[in-house]
Protein backbone atom coordinates (compact mmCIF):
# COMPACT_ATOMS: atom_id res chain seq x y z
CA UNK A 1 0.00 0.00 0.00
CA UNK A 2 2.47 2.53 1.16
CA UNK A 3 4.29 1.92 -2.83
CA UNK A 4 0.68 3.03 -4.31
CA UNK A 5 0.30 5.42 -2.42
CA UNK A 6 3.98 6.47 -3.06
CA UNK A 7 3.45 6.70 -6.72
CA UNK A 8 0.33 8.70 -6.11
CA UNK A 9 2.30 11.45 -4.83
CA UNK A 10 5.29 10.92 -7.28
CA UNK A 11 3.29 11.28 -9.58
CA UNK A 12 1.39 14.43 -8.59
CA UNK A 13 5.01 16.19 -7.81
CA UNK A 14 6.38 15.42 -11.04
CA UNK A 15 3.10 16.79 -12.81
CA UNK A 16 3.35 19.61 -11.03
CA UNK A 17 6.95 19.81 -11.79
CA UNK A 18 7.17 19.43 -15.08
CA UNK A 19 3.83 21.87 -15.51
CA UNK A 20 5.44 24.64 -13.79
CA UNK A 21 9.02 24.10 -13.95
CA UNK A 22 8.45 23.79 -17.99
CA UNK A 23 12.31 23.21 -19.88
CA UNK A 24 14.37 24.35 -16.81
CA UNK A 25 16.11 22.39 -14.43
CA UNK A 26 12.60 21.55 -12.75
CA UNK A 27 12.95 18.81 -15.05
CA UNK A 28 15.22 16.61 -12.85
CA UNK A 29 12.60 16.22 -10.30
CA UNK A 30 10.60 14.17 -13.02
CA UNK A 31 14.20 12.57 -13.35
CA UNK A 32 14.74 11.70 -10.05
CA UNK A 33 10.80 9.82 -9.76
CA UNK A 34 11.87 8.30 -12.95
CA UNK A 35 14.54 6.74 -10.91
CA UNK A 36 13.36 6.08 -7.47
CA UNK A 37 10.19 3.90 -9.44
CA UNK A 38 12.44 1.98 -10.92
CA UNK A 39 14.49 1.35 -8.15
CA UNK A 40 11.76 0.88 -5.19
CA UNK A 41 8.80 0.31 -6.85
CA UNK A 42 9.36 -1.14 -10.43
CA UNK A 43 12.02 -1.84 -12.50
CA UNK A 44 13.22 -0.60 -15.55
CA UNK A 45 13.13 -4.27 -17.60
CA UNK A 46 9.34 -4.81 -15.57
CA UNK A 47 8.19 -1.19 -17.30
CA UNK A 48 10.75 0.42 -19.59
CA UNK A 49 8.80 -0.37 -23.21
CA UNK A 50 5.15 0.89 -21.25
CA UNK A 51 7.22 4.24 -20.55
CA UNK A 52 8.69 4.76 -23.74
CA UNK A 53 5.64 3.09 -25.94
CA UNK A 54 3.33 5.75 -23.46
CA UNK A 55 5.60 8.92 -24.07
CA UNK A 56 6.18 7.98 -27.95
CA UNK A 57 2.03 7.59 -28.16
CA UNK A 58 1.57 10.51 -25.91
CA UNK A 59 3.98 12.75 -27.75
CA UNK A 60 2.46 12.21 -31.02
CA UNK A 61 -1.50 12.61 -29.76
CA UNK A 62 -0.55 15.99 -28.20
CA UNK A 63 1.12 16.88 -31.20
CA UNK A 64 -1.17 16.22 -33.60
CA UNK A 65 -3.68 17.95 -31.36
CA UNK A 66 -1.51 21.26 -31.17
CA UNK A 67 -1.40 21.18 -35.47
CA UNK A 68 -5.18 20.59 -35.22
CA UNK A 69 -5.19 23.75 -33.04
CA UNK A 70 -6.58 22.56 -29.29
CA UNK A 71 -3.87 24.56 -28.01
CA UNK A 72 -0.66 26.16 -28.01
CA UNK A 73 2.86 26.44 -26.68
CA UNK A 74 4.68 29.50 -27.33
CA UNK A 75 7.72 29.54 -30.05
CA UNK A 76 7.30 27.71 -33.39
CA UNK A 77 7.89 24.07 -32.52
CA UNK A 78 5.82 21.46 -34.67
CA UNK A 79 6.08 19.33 -31.47
CA UNK A 80 5.60 19.39 -28.16
CA UNK A 81 7.58 20.89 -25.41
CA UNK A 82 9.85 18.22 -23.67
CA UNK A 83 8.08 19.04 -20.43
CA UNK A 84 4.98 17.51 -21.79
CA UNK A 85 6.59 14.50 -22.93
CA UNK A 86 8.00 14.19 -19.94
CA UNK A 87 4.62 14.04 -18.39
CA UNK A 88 3.62 10.97 -20.38
CA UNK A 89 6.77 9.18 -18.70
CA UNK A 90 5.15 10.36 -15.54
CA UNK A 91 1.42 9.00 -16.20
CA UNK A 92 2.81 5.76 -17.31
CA UNK A 93 4.58 4.83 -14.45
CA UNK A 94 1.26 4.95 -12.61
CA UNK A 95 -0.72 2.35 -15.18
CA UNK A 96 0.52 -0.66 -13.47
CA UNK A 97 0.43 0.82 -9.90
CA UNK A 98 -1.90 3.94 -8.57
CA UNK A 99 -4.05 3.80 -11.52
CA UNK A 100 -4.04 -0.07 -12.19
CA UNK A 101 -8.40 0.19 -10.20
CA UNK A 102 -9.05 2.09 -13.43
CA UNK A 103 -8.26 -0.18 -15.77
CA UNK A 104 -11.27 -2.44 -15.20
CA UNK A 105 -14.16 -2.33 -16.49
CA UNK A 106 -12.86 -0.87 -19.94
CA UNK A 107 -15.81 1.74 -19.84
CA UNK A 108 -14.60 2.84 -16.32
CA UNK A 109 -11.54 3.65 -18.30
CA UNK A 110 -13.14 5.61 -21.04
CA UNK A 111 -15.22 7.41 -18.63
CA UNK A 112 -12.28 8.53 -16.43
CA UNK A 113 -10.21 9.21 -19.59
CA UNK A 114 -12.66 11.21 -20.78
CA UNK A 115 -12.93 13.63 -17.66
CA UNK A 116 -9.26 13.50 -15.90
CA UNK A 117 -7.91 13.92 -19.30
CA UNK A 118 -9.14 17.02 -20.52
CA UNK A 119 -9.13 18.41 -16.69
CA UNK A 120 -5.29 17.69 -16.56
CA UNK A 121 -4.96 20.22 -19.81
CA UNK A 122 -7.25 22.72 -18.28
CA UNK A 123 -5.61 22.82 -15.37
CA UNK A 124 -1.91 22.66 -16.53
CA UNK A 125 -2.91 25.65 -19.50
CA UNK A 126 -3.65 27.61 -16.41
CA UNK A 127 -0.75 26.96 -14.72
CA UNK A 128 1.64 26.48 -17.58
CA UNK A 129 2.45 28.90 -20.96
CA UNK A 130 -0.33 27.11 -22.88
CA UNK A 131 -2.93 28.73 -24.46
CA UNK A 132 -6.15 27.15 -25.68
CA UNK A 133 -7.63 29.44 -28.12
CA UNK A 134 -10.55 27.36 -29.14
CA UNK A 135 -13.90 27.67 -26.72
CA UNK A 136 -14.06 26.34 -23.79
CA UNK A 137 -16.55 23.58 -24.80
CA UNK A 138 -15.17 22.09 -28.08
CA UNK A 139 -12.08 21.56 -26.26
CA UNK A 140 -13.14 19.82 -23.48
CA UNK A 141 -14.91 17.45 -25.84
CA UNK A 142 -12.14 16.99 -28.27
CA UNK A 143 -10.03 16.58 -25.47
CA UNK A 144 -12.62 14.28 -24.02
CA UNK A 145 -13.13 12.11 -26.94
CA UNK A 146 -9.43 11.38 -27.46
CA UNK A 147 -8.78 10.88 -23.94
CA UNK A 148 -11.57 8.22 -23.85
CA UNK A 149 -9.87 6.30 -26.43
CA UNK A 150 -6.41 7.15 -25.68
CA UNK A 151 -6.84 5.70 -21.78
CA UNK A 152 -8.35 2.15 -22.16
CA UNK A 153 -5.20 2.09 -25.07
CA UNK A 154 -2.85 2.77 -22.45
CA UNK A 155 -4.05 0.33 -19.88
CA UNK A 156 -4.03 -2.29 -22.93
CA UNK A 157 -0.11 -1.57 -23.45
CA UNK A 158 0.09 -2.03 -19.57
CA UNK A 159 -1.46 -5.08 -19.61
CA UNK A 160 0.00 -6.37 -22.65
CA UNK A 161 3.54 -5.80 -21.78
CA UNK A 162 2.83 -7.36 -18.00
CA UNK A 163 1.64 -10.42 -19.22
CA UNK A 164 5.02 -10.63 -21.29
CA UNK A 165 6.82 -9.65 -18.14
CA UNK A 166 5.38 -12.48 -16.15
CA UNK A 167 5.73 -14.74 -19.22
CA UNK A 168 9.60 -14.32 -19.40
CA UNK A 169 9.52 -14.06 -15.34
CA UNK A 170 7.55 -17.42 -15.73
CA UNK A 171 10.13 -18.85 -18.51
CA UNK A 172 13.73 -17.66 -16.58
CA UNK A 173 12.98 -19.97 -13.79
CA UNK A 174 12.25 -22.90 -15.31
Amino acid sequence: MSKLVANAVMFQIGWFACVLGGTGPWLLVPMAILCVHFFWISSWAAEGKLVVTVVLAGAAIDSFLMQMGVFEFPGESKLVPLWLAVLWAMLALTLNHCLAWTARPLWLASLLGAISGPLSYFAGAALADVSLPMEPLPTFLILAAVWAITFPLLHGFAHIYRQQWLVKQMAQKN
